[in-house]
């Protein structure tokens, strides 16, 4: 289970983006969390997924409280979250190539033996073609960069997936591409997702349960 427990957070402790906010994803479950563009759901996926502490409150995984974030937490823990951000080229560095962006995770934990077959299993599942791999973000398509990052995601087999606005920038074919990549992977994994958006037909039709935002945050914040 995946649990935030009243959870406050932000980027300045006198001014946090939310307040006592709670949420839980099953194993297996997808869950989509719907709200408007600078709600805070972003933040909340962030946090969700040990990328920004919050600043009271509680995210629990698997029954523990989690009390380190970031590259303090443990490694265990850490390879257990794949996170696909809205903006892959904000998310991806500029200097490498697909095929090394997909297998940075791979090289950042010391798995380096069946990296390269790894990433070719992974670029056919998400539908990059073998040219593609020898290309920088610079040269290929916001789809073509977001499919290599949701690869990057997948890489390490997590047992959580953040889809943050994943889809947001893409088309209607691609969206449906990735969609299914991911569905499939839950569907063999028994991965739990959250999957953030403002587009209710699609999380509606992607996940078990669609929660809007403003039922999550106190009426005051509303």
């Amino acid at each position: 289970m995946l649990e935030l427990r009243t959870v406050t957070a932000g980027y300045d402790g006198k001014a946090p983006v939310f307040r006592d906010v709670s949420l839980s994803v099953e194993p297996g479950q997808a869950v989509g969390l719907l709200g408007p563009s600078g709600c805070g759901k972003s933040t909340l996926a962030r946090v969700a997924a040990l990328l920004h502490p919050p600043d009271a409150g509680t995210l629990v995984v698997d029954g523990a409280p989690v009390r380190h974030w970031r590259h303090r937490a443990p490694r265990a823990r850490r390879t257990a979250f794949g996170v696909v951000f809205q903006q892959a080229r904000l998310s991806a560095d500029p200097r490498l190539t697909l095929a090394d962006l997909i297998a940075e995770p791979l090289r950042a934990t010391g798995r380096r033996d069946g990296a390269a077959d790894r990433v070719a299993d992974l670029s056919a599942t998400v539908g990059l073609t073998a040219d593609l791999l020898t290309r920088r973000p610079h040269e290929v398509s916001d789809g073509q960069l977001q499919r290599a990052c949701l690869a990057r995601a997948l890489v390490l087999r997590p047992r959580w997936l953040v889809c943050d606005e994943m889809t947001a920038m893409l088309d209607a074919s691609t969206t449906a591409a990735l969609v299914r990549v991911v569905e499939d992977y839950r569907a063999a994994s028994g991965a739990g997702l959250l999957a953030v958006g403002h587009d209710r037909p699609l999380l509606d039709r992607w996940c078990d349960r669609t929660v809007e935002w403003a039922s999550l945050v106190p009426p005051a914040e509303h």
